[in-house]
Protein backbone atom coordinates (compact mmCIF):
# COMPACT_ATOMS: atom_id res chain seq x y z
CA UNK A 1 0.00 0.00 0.00
CA UNK A 2 2.68 2.25 0.95
CA UNK A 3 3.80 1.74 -2.42
CA UNK A 4 1.24 2.93 -4.28
CA UNK A 5 1.12 6.44 -2.01
CA UNK A 6 4.32 6.96 -2.80
CA UNK A 7 3.95 6.62 -6.60
CA UNK A 8 1.34 9.40 -6.34
CA UNK A 9 2.76 11.50 -4.24
CA UNK A 10 5.83 12.27 -6.65
CA UNK A 11 3.09 13.78 -8.85
CA UNK A 12 2.11 16.21 -5.17
CA UNK A 13 -0.53 13.71 -4.84
CA UNK A 14 -2.44 13.18 -1.47
CA UNK A 15 -4.09 9.81 -1.17
CA UNK A 16 -7.44 9.29 -0.85
CA UNK A 17 -9.04 5.69 -0.58
CA UNK A 18 -7.56 2.74 -1.50
CA UNK A 19 -9.31 -0.71 -2.65
CA UNK A 20 -7.31 -4.29 -2.18
CA UNK A 21 -7.99 -7.31 -4.50
CA UNK A 22 -6.97 -11.04 -2.67
CA UNK A 23 -7.00 -13.74 -4.90
CA UNK A 24 -6.06 -17.16 -3.85
CA UNK A 25 -7.04 -21.30 -4.14
CA UNK A 26 -8.98 -21.55 -0.42
CA UNK A 27 -9.43 -18.91 1.29
CA UNK A 28 -7.68 -18.85 5.27
CA UNK A 29 -9.97 -16.72 7.31
CA UNK A 30 -6.81 -15.95 9.52
CA UNK A 31 -4.47 -14.77 6.52
CA UNK A 32 -7.08 -12.83 4.48
CA UNK A 33 -7.63 -10.88 8.67
CA UNK A 34 -3.92 -10.40 8.71
CA UNK A 35 -3.59 -9.12 5.64
CA UNK A 36 -6.53 -6.77 5.33
CA UNK A 37 -5.10 -5.40 9.00
CA UNK A 38 -2.36 -4.73 7.70
CA UNK A 39 -3.90 -2.92 4.96
CA UNK A 40 -5.66 -1.04 6.30
CA UNK A 41 -3.43 0.15 9.13
CA UNK A 42 -1.19 1.42 6.67
CA UNK A 43 -4.37 3.63 4.95
CA UNK A 44 -4.95 4.68 8.92
CA UNK A 45 -0.98 5.82 8.99
CA UNK A 46 -1.60 7.66 5.29
CA UNK A 47 -4.79 9.18 5.92
CA UNK A 48 -6.40 7.31 3.20
CA UNK A 49 -9.63 5.69 3.50
CA UNK A 50 -9.89 1.80 2.60
CA UNK A 51 -13.31 1.88 0.96
CA UNK A 52 -13.27 -2.09 -0.37
CA UNK A 53 -11.97 -4.47 -2.23
CA UNK A 54 -12.80 -7.99 -3.76
CA UNK A 55 -11.80 -11.58 -2.73
CA UNK A 56 -11.48 -13.99 -5.33
CA UNK A 57 -11.51 -17.87 -4.43
CA UNK A 58 -9.91 -19.90 -7.53
CA UNK A 59 -9.28 -23.39 -6.90
CA UNK A 60 -6.39 -25.25 -8.83
CA UNK A 61 -5.12 -22.01 -10.07
CA UNK A 62 -3.11 -20.85 -6.89
CA UNK A 63 -1.14 -23.60 -5.33
CA UNK A 64 -1.81 -24.29 -1.69
CA UNK A 65 -0.58 -21.76 0.68
CA UNK A 66 -0.56 -19.18 -2.21
CA UNK A 67 -2.22 -15.66 -2.56
CA UNK A 68 -1.96 -12.88 -5.18
CA UNK A 69 -2.53 -9.20 -3.56
CA UNK A 70 -3.54 -6.36 -5.77
CA UNK A 71 -4.40 -2.49 -5.03
CA UNK A 72 -5.71 0.68 -6.57
CA UNK A 73 -5.45 4.04 -5.22
CA UNK A 74 -6.94 7.36 -5.98
CA UNK A 75 -5.41 10.38 -4.74
CA UNK A 76 -5.70 14.67 -5.31
CA UNK A 77 -3.52 17.71 -6.07
CA UNK A 78 -4.74 21.09 -7.67
CA UNK A 79 -3.94 20.96 -11.12
CA UNK A 80 -1.76 23.99 -11.03
CA UNK A 81 0.07 22.31 -7.98
CA UNK A 82 0.88 18.75 -10.28
CA UNK A 83 4.79 17.67 -9.97
CA UNK A 84 6.22 16.92 -13.28
CA UNK A 85 9.59 17.61 -13.27
CA UNK A 86 9.04 20.82 -15.52
CA UNK A 87 10.61 23.31 -13.16
CA UNK A 88 13.59 21.13 -12.82
CA UNK A 89 16.96 23.66 -13.19
CA UNK A 90 20.66 22.91 -13.69
CA UNK A 91 22.09 23.64 -10.32
CA UNK A 92 19.40 21.96 -8.11
CA UNK A 93 20.16 19.67 -5.46
CA UNK A 94 19.30 15.93 -5.39
CA UNK A 95 18.45 14.34 -1.78
CA UNK A 96 18.02 10.81 -1.09
CA UNK A 97 15.16 9.45 1.73
CA UNK A 98 16.94 6.33 2.70
CA UNK A 99 14.80 3.19 2.54
CA UNK A 100 14.78 0.73 5.21
CA UNK A 101 15.42 -2.65 2.74
CA UNK A 102 14.53 -4.06 -0.87
CA UNK A 103 11.51 -1.98 -0.68
CA UNK A 104 9.05 -3.96 -3.42
CA UNK A 105 11.61 -4.43 -6.35
CA UNK A 106 14.75 -7.20 -7.01
CA UNK A 107 12.69 -9.96 -5.37
CA UNK A 108 13.31 -12.24 -7.95
CA UNK A 109 17.89 -12.16 -7.90
CA UNK A 110 17.63 -11.59 -4.03
CA UNK A 111 15.71 -14.75 -3.90
CA UNK A 112 18.15 -16.35 -6.53
CA UNK A 113 21.44 -14.99 -4.69
CA UNK A 114 19.86 -15.81 -1.20
CA UNK A 115 18.12 -19.20 -1.34
CA UNK A 116 19.79 -20.66 -4.31
CA UNK A 117 23.55 -19.25 -4.46
CA UNK A 118 23.94 -19.07 -0.42
CA UNK A 119 21.31 -21.70 0.32
CA UNK A 120 20.08 -19.93 2.77
CA UNK A 121 16.61 -20.47 4.85
CA UNK A 122 14.08 -17.98 5.72
CA UNK A 123 15.15 -18.75 9.32
CA UNK A 124 18.94 -17.76 8.94
CA UNK A 125 20.90 -15.51 10.73
CA UNK A 126 23.23 -13.86 8.72
CA UNK A 127 26.12 -11.99 10.45
CA UNK A 128 26.58 -9.68 7.45
CA UNK A 129 22.63 -8.39 7.10
CA UNK A 130 22.79 -8.55 11.18
CA UNK A 131 19.37 -10.29 11.02
CA UNK A 132 17.41 -13.06 9.72
CA UNK A 133 16.92 -13.64 5.53
CA UNK A 134 13.09 -13.85 6.30
CA UNK A 135 12.62 -10.84 8.59
CA UNK A 136 15.11 -8.93 6.05
CA UNK A 137 12.82 -9.50 2.93
CA UNK A 138 9.96 -8.88 5.12
CA UNK A 139 10.54 -5.50 5.75
CA UNK A 140 7.59 -2.98 4.96
CA UNK A 141 8.14 -0.98 2.05
CA UNK A 142 8.44 2.61 3.79
CA UNK A 143 5.65 5.47 2.59
CA UNK A 144 7.43 8.82 2.33
CA UNK A 145 4.29 10.82 2.34
CA UNK A 146 4.46 12.75 5.84
CA UNK A 147 8.04 14.28 4.83
CA UNK A 148 6.65 15.05 1.15
CA UNK A 149 3.70 16.65 1.89
CA UNK A 150 5.88 18.77 4.39
CA UNK A 151 8.15 19.81 1.44
CA UNK A 152 5.58 20.43 -1.16
CA UNK A 153 3.73 22.49 1.38
CA UNK A 154 6.92 24.38 1.67
CA UNK A 155 7.40 24.76 -1.84
CA UNK A 156 10.66 23.03 -1.66
CA UNK A 157 10.55 20.42 -4.71
CA UNK A 158 11.22 20.40 -8.41
CA UNK A 159 10.87 16.99 -8.54
CA UNK A 160 10.31 13.60 -7.12
CA UNK A 161 11.18 10.22 -8.08
CA UNK A 162 10.29 7.04 -6.07
CA UNK A 163 13.38 4.49 -6.75
CA UNK A 164 11.31 1.22 -7.59
CA UNK A 165 12.34 -1.36 -10.18
CA UNK A 166 15.15 -0.05 -12.50
CA UNK A 167 16.82 2.02 -9.53
CA UNK A 168 17.92 5.36 -9.46
CA UNK A 169 18.88 4.81 -13.00
CA UNK A 170 16.02 4.16 -14.49
CA UNK A 171 13.37 6.45 -12.11
CA UNK A 172 15.08 10.13 -12.02
CA UNK A 173 15.66 10.11 -15.54
CA UNK A 174 11.80 10.46 -16.05
CA UNK A 175 11.38 13.55 -14.14
CA UNK A 176 13.91 15.24 -15.71
CA UNK A 177 13.56 17.75 -18.58
CA UNK A 178 15.22 17.96 -21.63
CA UNK A 179 18.66 19.60 -21.60
CA UNK A 180 19.29 18.07 -18.23
CA UNK A 181 21.20 15.32 -16.43
CA UNK A 182 21.11 14.15 -13.10
CA UNK A 183 24.96 13.81 -11.36
CA UNK A 184 24.96 11.17 -8.47
CA UNK A 185 27.73 10.72 -6.59
CA UNK A 186 28.34 7.08 -5.39
CA UNK A 187 29.33 6.94 -1.43
CA UNK A 188 27.16 9.71 -0.29
CA UNK A 189 24.75 7.65 1.18
CA UNK A 190 25.39 4.73 2.88
CA UNK A 191 24.41 1.37 1.30
CA UNK A 192 22.34 -0.82 3.51
CA UNK A 193 24.39 -4.54 4.66
CA UNK A 194 21.75 -6.52 2.69
CA UNK A 195 22.39 -4.72 -0.89
CA UNK A 196 26.36 -5.10 -0.22
CA UNK A 197 25.86 -8.57 0.45
CA UNK A 198 24.07 -9.50 -2.25
CA UNK A 199 26.55 -8.34 -4.43
CA UNK A 200 29.48 -9.77 -2.84
CA UNK A 201 27.52 -13.79 -3.24
CA UNK A 202 26.42 -12.93 -6.87
CA UNK A 203 29.58 -10.34 -8.07
CA UNK A 204 27.18 -8.74 -9.06
CA UNK A 205 28.05 -5.83 -11.65
CA UNK A 206 27.70 -2.18 -9.76
CA UNK A 207 25.99 -1.34 -12.69
CA UNK A 208 23.31 -3.70 -12.53
CA UNK A 209 22.81 -3.81 -8.75
CA UNK A 210 22.21 0.76 -9.39
CA UNK A 211 19.47 -0.84 -12.15
CA UNK A 212 18.03 -3.57 -10.08
CA UNK A 213 17.95 -2.71 -6.37
CA UNK A 214 17.19 1.01 -4.56
CA UNK A 215 20.55 1.01 -2.92
CA UNK A 216 19.69 2.32 0.37
CA UNK A 217 17.81 5.09 -1.36
CA UNK A 218 13.77 4.79 -1.38
CA UNK A 219 12.90 8.77 -2.89
CA UNK A 220 14.89 11.31 -4.64
CA UNK A 221 14.16 14.76 -4.20
CA UNK A 222 15.17 17.49 -6.59
CA UNK A 223 15.22 21.11 -4.48
CA UNK A 224 15.94 24.35 -5.86
CA UNK A 225 19.45 25.29 -4.69
CA UNK A 226 18.07 28.38 -3.35
CA UNK A 227 15.62 25.94 -1.04
CA UNK A 228 17.99 23.59 -0.08
CA UNK A 229 18.93 24.94 3.67
CA UNK A 230 15.02 24.91 3.90
CA UNK A 231 14.45 21.72 2.47
CA UNK A 232 17.06 20.50 5.42
CA UNK A 233 14.99 22.03 8.24
CA UNK A 234 11.73 20.75 7.17
CA UNK A 235 13.15 17.49 7.18
CA UNK A 236 14.58 17.69 10.16
CA UNK A 237 11.38 19.23 12.17
CA UNK A 238 9.74 15.71 10.88
CA UNK A 239 12.83 13.46 11.36
CA UNK A 240 13.52 12.19 8.22
CA UNK A 241 17.22 11.67 7.18
CA UNK A 242 18.12 12.96 3.89
CA UNK A 243 21.49 12.63 2.35
CA UNK A 244 22.86 15.27 -0.34
CA UNK A 245 23.42 12.40 -3.31
CA UNK A 246 23.74 14.31 -6.19
CA UNK A 247 23.07 17.83 -8.21
CA UNK A 248 21.26 18.48 -11.80
CA UNK A 249 23.85 19.44 -14.57
CA UNK A 250 24.00 19.97 -18.74
CA UNK A 251 22.85 16.75 -20.13
CA UNK A 252 19.92 14.73 -21.62
CA UNK A 253 17.77 12.93 -19.26
CA UNK A 254 20.20 10.13 -17.70
CA UNK A 255 21.97 9.68 -14.40
CA UNK A 256 25.95 9.87 -14.20
CA UNK A 257 27.91 8.29 -11.72
CA UNK A 258 30.74 9.89 -9.93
Amino acid sequence: MNHCVNDIAVQGAAPLFFMDYLATGTLDPSVAEQVVEGIADACKHNGCALIGGETAEMPGFYPDGEYDLAGFIVGVVERDRIITGKDVQIGDVVLGLPSNGLHTNGYSLARKLLFEIAHYSPDDYVNEIKNKVGNELMRTHKSYWPALRKLIDGQCVSALAHVTGGGITENLPRVLPRGTAALIELGSWPVLPLFEHLQQLGNVPQEEMLRTFNMGLGMLVVVPLAKFKKAQGVLDRVGEKAYTVGRIVKGERKVIYS
